[in-house]
């Protein structure tokens, strides 16, 4: 099969067992390195992508990616609203609730959590509370029978049980009685559990919302705010400008979940980047091993260079002969890297599992590491990887493209 000169030349250098162990040597490590390094990203990239996935359905799963309030105690027009929310691009959900500070207090434990009054038909769909209930049912909240649902860990440390009674209280409401001022307060009843995995199991309640416009002494349903929650949390900033510019949202305030959660997404963005940094440098040094194994190699065929331009051969095709050398090992390091960072990556999982490794420590014996292996990640490794490896070349080849017939066959 016809070839090029320079590329037949550089594959037959690159197979070539003619060579000093050293440079043999060198070039090895070269391959390795690049090879343990591409493995290495593709492994470590896909598991970041798989903890931040983790954190957005844990947090921003629970958090309103948009949050609509008014500094008054009710928003009237909320229905009408809600019917407007649901034609917006990017909104796949609104929910009207009630929050407030609260105490729950149990027979040996009084504990300060976030109350959230909530409108079963509204949020059964869409709520992750509603679709991770560990017993009870979420629909057990109907107004006026002061039914309540809490994480499994509040409830675990408070002694509590489906059916148990517990005791709400809310510190910023006060009433006047014969004993003087007092929280409001009132007994609500277990109706459920939820497990979520995250901070939210022992720091959040669920009632009724009208039962919760009744403790908080609001008039009617007493909405005060709606939460959205979007196609992509990263939509939060444009949505929340779009409904500040419509009519109907005058004189109610937004916020999105960057206010809260935005530092902690930028931390683990930037973790992810330095990753990306650091084991790209790995790469980086294996590629440029190859600029050590190419000159000793150009050292090596002075004489064979000289013989090729005396034969007519000129510099460009010398260049091309060298690159092509160094190529094929940054090709075999690659390609090699990627499949082995792939097959290591889908079996990671079985392979911990298999050796009893625990990398999240003893509190998460039952999880295992979250993957999420892109394609378009992979590519890009790749390709970056063989630029590196194609950088790598240039200077040895060059060098060699400037040698000179006459200097070196002098002595030949």
């Amino acid at each position: 099969m016809f070839q090029p000169v320079s590329l037949f030349i550089g594959l037959r250098y690159s197979r070539s067992q003619k060579r000093s162990g050293f440079v043999s040597f060198i070039t090895f490590f070269s391959i390795a390195g690049i090879l343990l390094g591409v493995a290495s990203l593709i492994t470590v990239v896909s598991v970041m992508n798989g903890f931040e996935g983790q954190l957005k359905q844990r947090i921003l799963g629970l958090v309103p990616h948009v949050v609509i309030e008014t500094e008054q105690q009710h928003i009237g027009n909320w229905p009408q609203l809600l019917t407007e929310l649901k034609d917006i691009k990017h909104i796949q959900s609104a929910t009207p609730y009630i929050e407030s500070d609260a105490l729950v207090q149990s027979a040996t434990q009084l504990r300060g959590v976030l109350m959230q009054g909530v409108y079963p038909e509204y949020e059964q769909q869409v709520s992750s509370i509603a679709q991770n209930m560990q017993s009870g049912d979420f629909n057990s909240l109907v107004a006026g029978k002061y039914q309540m649902i809490m994480g499994v860990k509040l409830a675990r440390d408070m002694g509590i049980r489906i059916g148990s009674k517990v005791r709400l209280v809310l510190p910023t409401k006060t009433i006047f009685t014969p004993m003087g001022r007092v929280p409001v307060q009132r007994t609500f009843t277990l109706a459920g559990v939820f497990d979520m995995g995250s901070q939210v199991d022992d720091q959040m309640i669920l009632i009724h919302g009208q039962d919760a416009a009744k403790l908080l002494r609001r008039k009617g349903d007493g909405v005060d705010k709606i939460r959205l929650y979007l196609d992509d949390a990263f939509n939060a900033q444009a949505v929340a400008t779009g409904l500040s510019l419509k009519s109907n949202f005058h004189g109610l305030s937004m916020h999105t979940w960057n206010t809260s959660q935005g530092s902690l997404f930028q931390a683990v963005q930037i973790e992810k980047n330095m990753m990306w940094l650091m084991l790209s440098l790995i790469i980086a040094v294996a590629a440029f091993n190859i600029v050590s194994a190419l000159v000793m190699v150009v050292i090596d065929k002075q004489g064979e260079i000289g013989i090729l331009q005396t034969l007519g051969m000129s510099p460009f095709g010398v260049l091309k002969i060298f690159i092509t050398q160094g190529m094929v090992n940054g090709l075999w390091g690659t390609f090699l890297g990627a499949i082995v960072g792939v097959i290591f990556t889908l079996n990671i999982n079985s392979l911990l599992s298999l050796f009893g490794v625990n990398i999240l420590g003893s509190g998460f014996v039952m999880q295992t590491l979250p993957i999420d292996l892109q394609i378009s990640q992979v590519f890009i490794i790749i390709g970056s990887a063989l630029v590196m490896s194609f950088t790598a070349t240039l200077y040895p080849a060059y060098r060699a493209s400037k040698t000179q017939p006459a200097q070196v066959l002098r002595n030949e």
